[in-house]
């Protein structure tokens, strides 16, 4: 069977749930994955071994600045003439599932063709009962179109929707995790300078910053890290608490490794706005509108325990999912999953 795999490239948590994908998925010998992913300028991908010789398209993107979604900026730096001839262009043919996600190419594709699409991740979580902040008609229209599919498979920290699944991660056992000293800081969003000024507010407190445009440096009390997979993946493991943006699979990671969060979502974003209502509702993090310093050192001075949490193998239950032609009962593999939790 060959499938076609899309995934949204602006965020690391796309890229890491792929990763997980892309292991469990390799156990079976007959299945040959093509893997496409958009959203980011491919100089701008790292440690993308594991995916072969992928496929990469323009794709769409939102334009951030200072922790807000710039929606007008985004509507017109887009280039939707380009988008359209990707879409327009990518065979389906030679495909016997397509799989996204949140991948626009592949999603457009699959309905202008007339091909069925299977959509795995966060962004499909938003039901009914799921709950939702900052609902903008603009932003549900956003989201519900962004990459429409035919079947959507939703991933969440809860069942609040009977087809959401829990996340998929990309994690070693939590026997190697170990609590270290310093506090591990992801705020991809925001501007870097800032957020590095703010730590060094803190100065009772060790920091490790992460972001893809800072160099590798020391600035006080914050040790400043360009983007790694693996060794983020190992500071996360030895952090002892972690301070972030509300993205879904960062802090789906941080429960896993039961690491405390204190998170601030994306302003004028619906996804993470929800999610920080979720955390907020589940008591599974602490929630803070912007840097905020008296939030922040109440947070570090008495740093919260986190929920005793265990995720399942989702990834290797998805993959044998899709090696048998995705036709099992998602109500059903929703109920078997979250039993395991």
């Amino acid at each position: 069977m060959r499938i076609l795999y899309g995934v949204q490239a602006t965020g690391q948590g796309h890229i890491s749930r792929a990763r997980a994908m892309s292991k469990a998925l390799a156990v079976y010998p007959d299945l040959e994955v093509t893997w496409l992913f958009s959203g980011r300028r491919k100089e701008k991908l790292f440690d993308m071994d594991r995916f072969g010789d992928y496929e990469h398209r323009g794709g769409l993107t939102f334009v951030t600045e200072g922790g807000t979604v710039k929606y007008w900026k985004t509507l017109l730096s887009n280039n939707y003439l380009a988008f359209l001839q990707d879409v327009l262009s990518l065979s389906l043919k030679d495909f016997d599932l397509i799989v996204t996600d949140y991948e626009p190419v592949t999603a457009w594709a699959g309905i202008i063709k007339k091909r069925p699409v299977v959509g795995i991740g966060h962004q499909y979580a938003f039901g009914e009962k799921t709950p939702k902040r900052g609902c903008t008609f603009l932003q549900r229209s956003v989201m519900s179109r962004f990459a429409p599919v035919a079947r959507q498979i939703g991933l969440h920290w809860h069942p609040f929707d009977k087809k959401t699944l829990p996340p998929i991660l990309d994690l070693t056992d939590h026997e190697s995790c170990h609590v270290g000293k310093y506090i591990l800081v992801y705020l991809p969003f925001e501007d870097q300078s800032v957020v590095t000024r703010w730590l060094n507010g803190f100065q009772d407190n060790e920091f490790v910053q992460y972001s893809a445009d800072l160099p590798n440096d020391q600035q006080g009390n914050v040790t400043r890290r360009t983007a790694s997979f693996e060794r983020f993946k190992s500071d996360l493991a030895g952090s002892s608490g972690v301070i972030c943006n509300s993205g879904f699979e960062l802090i789906s990671e941080c429960l896993q490794w039961r690491k405390p969060v204190l998170t601030r979502p994306l302003a004028r974003q619906m996804e993470q706005l929800s999610n920080a209502a979720a955390l907020e509702q589940l008591n599974y993090a602490t929630v803070m509108e912007d840097l905020d310093p008296n939030i922040a050192s109440r947070w570090l001075s008495n740093l919260p325990v986190a929920p005793s949490i265990r995720f399942p193998d989702v990834s290797r239950s998805l993959a044998e999912w899709l090696a048998l032609g995705a036709e099992k009962s998602l109500d059903h593999l929703s109920k078997e999953l979250w039993m395991q939790e």
